[in-house]
């Protein structure tokens, strides 16, 4: 009894979130005719391209032995600014992909100081970064979200508005497929072969798996840990212009949400067929099991209050099953 107990408990670990992800949609789907549609299944993968973007980022900082916690406020300063570069002053394509990308690179390059220079732990300093970058994209935009048409302080009208080659970003489709989705697809892939099958990918892991270990091997690890955070700041500033090309606003604190989000789907990827470490594909799933959660819960009008109380709920179980795997494999 006691073999089938751990056989199935192991069952559980490999495959619990890919099982709890059909039953949900099963189950959505028995009460709601309208969920197991295509419009409805593009609707949710469209919904989670921006999560899964920041959750990568989040990714490669646990990846390292690290945790990022100012992504959020990174897609909020990159949704605000690619928008202004738009609508303030009427820049093209350069501007608005380049200015958007070098400021998220900065907010990697300083965290990486604060917490592999300095020797800030990493959740006091991504706080710190937190605090401030929310504070500089608040004062950039004086509070106010970017939209086309907007009132300035002098009393006139923005000049410019969002072009068109921008929105196709976040709402256009090839082959009836929404573009942020295809997105989403390629970067999981290529962000997976990286890990998978490049030397720098096994260094990131090794780099996290034992840092004193790691050092003494030759790797330069703060080199890996740099190169972590500054990936992480970069996808949180992707998906936050993203953001900002499906919703057509540079939404001011749009990023605050995204932060728990992206950090669900991280950890819950754990548990994904066993992997007990940060994977990229992991962190995928986690995300669609969290848009499947929400798009269900909305659908049956389930009250908002509730959707954080499954979040919650969805990660304890997630974590729990993890870590006790993970006691396991060390007793044994």
């Amino acid at each position: 009894m006691e073999g089938k107990k751990f056989s199935l408990f192991d069952f559980i670990y490999k495959y619990g979130t890919v099982a709890v992800i059909v039953i949900v949609m099963l189950l959505f789907s028995l009460t709601n005719p309208y969920f197991f549609t295509y419009d409805n299944i593009t609707d949710i993968l469209r919904s989670i391209s921006i999560v899964t973007f920041v959750a990568i980022g989040v990714t490669f900082s646990l990846i390292v032995g690290g945790f990022d916690l100012s992504v959020g406020s990174t897609v909020s300063l990159t949704t605000v600014v690619s928008a202004s570069m738009m609508v303030w002053y009427e820049q093209g394509v350069f501007a608005t992909l380049v200015v958007p990308i070098a400021l998220s690179l900065i907010v990697g390059l300083v965290n990486a100081f604060l917490v592999v220079k300095i020797r800030i732990p990493d959740l006091l300093a991504t706080l710190a970064m937190l605090y401030i970058v929310n504070g500089l994209h608040m004062t950039y935009s004086k509070g106010y979200s970017i939209y086309a048409n907007m009132p300035m302080e002098d009393g006139s009208m923005a000049p410019g508005k969002f072009q068109e080659w921008f929105l196709w970003l976040g709402q256009g489709k090839i082959f009836s497929l929404p573009v942020p989705v295809i997105l989403t697809f390629l970067l999981v892939a290529v962000t997976h072969i990286y890990l998978t099958y490049t030397r720098q990918g096994r260094m990131l892991y090794m780099t996290g798996g034992n840092l004193e270990a790691a050092r003494l091997s030759g790797i330069p690890v703060n080199r890996y840990r740099t190169l972590a955070y500054v990936l992480s700041a970069l996808f949180a500033g992707l998906g936050g212009m993203l953001l900002a090309a499906r919703i057509g606003t540079g939404q001011v604190s749009s990023g605050g949400s995204m932060l728990m989000d992206a950090v669900a789907a991280a950890f819950v990827g754990f548990s994904v067929f066993g992997a007990g470490k940060p994977n990229v594909f992991g962190t995928f799933v986690g995300a669609i099991l969290i848009g499947v959660l929400l798009n269900g819960m909305t659908m049956l009008n389930l009250p908002y209050y509730a959707y954080d109380i499954i979040k919650g709920t969805v990660l304890a179980l997630a974590l729990a099953v993890t870590y006790y795997q993970l006691r396991r494999k060390r007793k044994a």
